[in-house]
């Protein structure tokens, strides 16, 4: 069984106990979140495309950590002009555990 989530405006493959790195959420570790957003709802044959949500399914997860992610580094170069121009940033995450997802 899984199913395609909408989570913070991005469309996310979960399955029963799968861990996922997320946009940041709101929720202390530990605590339980629910997200009524299916797109897509698939149990061995059975796929059921919601329009656009599947009606009455949703998705519980379990908040683990709030981290951040690896540093990316973005490098602008134009040759010949003297112009380089170098910045990085790392993306606030939270690790979530899904512990159900209700038809």
């Amino acid at each position: 069984m899984y199913a395609i989530v909408n989570i913070n405006g991005i469309q996310t493959k979960a399955e029963p106990d799968a861990i996922l790195e997320v946009a940041r959420l709101k929720g202390e570790p530990g605590s339980q979140l629910t997200f009524d957003q299916v797109l897509l709802l698939a149990e061995g044959d059975r796929v059921a495309v919601g329009q656009p949500y599947v009606k009455g399914a949703s998705l519980t997860a379990e908040v683990l950590e709030h981290f951040r992610g690896p540093k990316l580094k973005i490098f602008k170069y134009k040759r010949r002009k003297d112009y380089r121009r170098r910045k990085g940033y790392r993306s606030e995450l939270t690790r979530i555990r899904v512990t159900g997802i209700q038809a």
